[in-house]
């Protein structure tokens, strides 16, 4: 590691993110749905995913100080952060992920598992998507959580992955469901919902 690498360890109040926004509300897929969490996006994402229709430009630079400044503004007694984006590998680091849990918060991950990560994440949900992205590539070896948007491809590959618990989830609910049979005819899988949208929430 060199001087500079080093320091910034030492020092996370100096280096800046890209945030999206920042919001409490409830946990809308996979394990924990219906839970409450704050919420950090960040902006920007390696990957262009045919159905994505949030824009993840918007960015304000943050410190690790502000986020939690931010966090701890809005969370009450609430002690989960999911952090998100776009893809949070690009700029989530060990200090951050420091500074969250010294304030006693426990982070949870979404993300699409092409870059590693940060150890000491408290629940990682990975949600693939080299069935839809050419040439993307998984970088990660393990996982709390896989969700797997289905969009009629085959996921049982998938299933060989790592991972405590497997979900797939409709592709913007349109294909609902297909979903639904393909899990009655492999209960290996589990059913997500983003039940945010259909409470009209964040």
């Amino acid at each position: 590691m060199s001087g500079t690498e080093a320091e910034t360890v030492r020092t996370p109040a100096g280096k800046r993110y890209g945030v999206n926004e920042i919001f409490y509300s409830l946990q809308g897929e996979g394990f924990w749905s219906g839970t409450p969490m704050v919420f950090l996006r960040f902006s920007g994402c390696n990957l262009c995913c045919p159905w994505c229709d949030t824009d993840f430009s918007a960015s304000q630079l943050m410190t690790a100080a502000d986020i939690l400044a931010d966090v701890t503004a809005i969370a009450g007694e609430c002690r989960r952060v999911c952090i998100t984006g776009g893809e949070p590998s690009l700029q989530l680091d060990a200090p951050l992920l420091a500074t969250l849990h010294e304030a006693g918060y426990r982070v949870h991950l979404e993300t699409n598992g092409t870059h590693r990560l940060p150890d000491g994440i408290d629940w990682i949900t990975f949600s693939p998507k080299t069935d839809f992205v050419e040439g993307a590539a998984v970088r990660i070896d393990r996982a709390d959580e896989l969700k797997l948007v289905y969009t009629g491809q085959n996921p049982a590959p998938w299933l060989a992955f790592p991972a405590d618990h497997f979900f797939l989830q409709p592709c913007s609910g349109e294909n609902s469901i297909e979903t639904v049979a393909y899990i009655v005819a492999h209960p290996q899988w589990r059913l997500s919902l983003q039940t945010h949208k259909l409470l009209g929430i964040r």
